[in-house]
Order: C-alpha cells, then structure tokens, then sequence
C-alpha cells in the first residue's frame, strides 16, 4: 500500500496501471475509518485490480464549521486498517491539494437534495458533490463504493453520475452496524460510553418499528418513531421522514410506493447520528 497526497502523483501511478489493463475502484472517505468503512474496502478490493481510498476531511459540505474542527483526523490508524484490507493506494490530500482556488460550481438535484440532510444542513450536498466529482475526475474508478447509511447522499450521487458525463459504476453497500445494533459511523468516537448506550434507543426504535408498521399506518408509524426517541434520555429527534426510496419525497400511505425508507437524524448531546430502516425492500 501506498500513501499518496497529491493528484500529480496519484494520476501518474493509475495511468501506469491501467495501461497494464486493470481495474480501478474508489472508496471515498473522510477517514476515522471504521468496520463499516473496511467492508466497502474489501468489496471493492474484492471487484478491483486496484482500489484507492481517498482520506480526505472536506470542508465544503460541513454548514458548521464547529463540527468540521470537531470532526476526528486519524490517518495512521485509518491506514494501517487499509493495508490489512488490501488497498493499493490511499489518498490523503491537503485542502490545497484539493481546492488550490474556491470551487464555486452549483449543483442542484431538486427535489433530492432539498428534503431532509438538504433542509436542515443547507449548502451540504453541494460540498459532497463538488469532492465526489473532484474524486471521479482524478481516479477516473470503474466502480465507486458508497455506504447506504448515508442513504440520501447515495442517492443524491447516483443521479449526479446519471446527468454528469462520468463513465463509473455505483456501488451501494448495506450499512454495518455493531452487534448493539447502533449503526457505524466515525462520529460514533465523539460519543461517551454512557450516550454510546443511549445512542442505541435510535435503532431500537427503527428495528421495532418495522415489525410495528405490519399492523399499523404509516403515520402511526411514524409517531411511533418520533414518540420513541422523544422518551429517550439524552436524544434530541431534528427529523424522521418516511420516504420513497428513489425519490427520497414521503409517502402518506404503505401502497404509495414498492420501495419505502425511513430515515432520521437525532443529537446525542452536541453529536449528529443518522440512520434509516427499510420498511419495503427495492424489488428489482
């Protein structure tokens, strides 16, 4: 494994391999990797001659700039968890690197990025789009590995591939949550062991919603969720939608739609957690 942090260099070493007629996947990152963040790395390991994982902090997509200085910087470990997996190559840029002048480019997916994670953290997807197009225009991957945790933005990013000229595949992978069942994610560090426990209610209140939702209406679903997490100590609800899976807008009824997703965002303490249940399957 090699670590690499600028474009000149990355290029040059992906230019060589693929002449060589290999393939390149790409696991975009902002490190403080996890066991979540290790299974799309071995997938794409898996699907790829060779994969890059990019380690970059991104500051155009966090609305707060408090949460940005907060958020963990950990590339040696984050590295050594990517040479146990098999990654070729980890980019770790410098901002500079990345923005040598303001990226000043707009993008808009309406209705996909005005819902939820677009309401209540304006200006977000268009910093996530700027580095994910960044990324796709410097590894030019055959296949980008995403988590579904991140359920809008994965959504939000397929169909920027869809209207952007990039000849890449998307890859969704299941969100991995720790035998607890709290869903990883690298903010899961700024959590103290006793909101860790308490950070739990909020799957619990999704996995108990599903087998609640067979004999219920999707509003009474929905108060149930919100009632949950409202009784918990040391959980702040900011919302609870639930939405077509594609379209990401809220369905008032089960037969509205075949895909159906609920998604919410709840503080434990200063701390943002997201997570999302799947009350239909996608039937592809």
């Amino acid at each position: 494994m090699k670590l690499i942090q600028t474009i000149k260099e990355l290029r040059a070493e992906l230019d060589t391999l693929r002449k060589e007629g290999k393939s390149v996947g790409l696991v975009p990152t902002m490190g403080a990797l996890h066991a979540g963040h290790a299974s799309l790395v071995k997938r794409a390991v898996a699907e790829n001659d060779v994969v890059v994982v990019s380690d970059f902090v991104n500051p155009t997509q966090f609305n707060d700039q408090n949460d940005l200085l907060k958020y963990p910087r950990t590339l040696e470990a984050d590295c050594k968890l990517l040479d146990s997996c098999g990654v070729t190559f980890v980019f770790a840029p410098s901002v500079e690197e990345i923005y040598p002048e303001p990226d000043t480019r707009q993008f808009s997916y309406a209705p996909l990025d005005t819902v939820m994670e677009g309401k209540f953290r304006p200006g977000h997807f268009n910093g996530v789009c700027q580095i994910v197009s960044k990324l796709f225009m410097i590894v030019e991957p055959d296949r980008a590995y995403f988590g579904e945790k991140d359920f809008q933005q994965l959504a939000i990013i397929r169909e920027m591939v869809r209207k952007y000229p990039f000849n890449l595949q998307i890859v969704g992978c299941p969100i991995v949550r720790e035998d607890d069942g709290l869903a990883l994610s690298s903010r899961n560090a700024r959590l103290s062991s006793e909101q860790s426990t308490q950070a739990l209610q909020i799957s619990k209140a999704l996995f108990a919603s599903v087998e609640y939702a067979k004999a219920h209406t999707l509003a009474e679903t929905k108060a149930f969720v919100e009632k949950a997490i409202e009784e918990a100590e040391g959980l702040t609800i900011e919302y609870f939608e639930i939405v077509d899976g594609d379209t990401l807008q809220t369905v008032s009824e089960w037969n509205d739609s075949n895909y159906i997703v609920g998604c919410i965002t709840v503080y434990c303490g200063e701390v943002r957690l997201i997570d999302n249940i799947k009350y239909k399957e996608h039937q592809s």
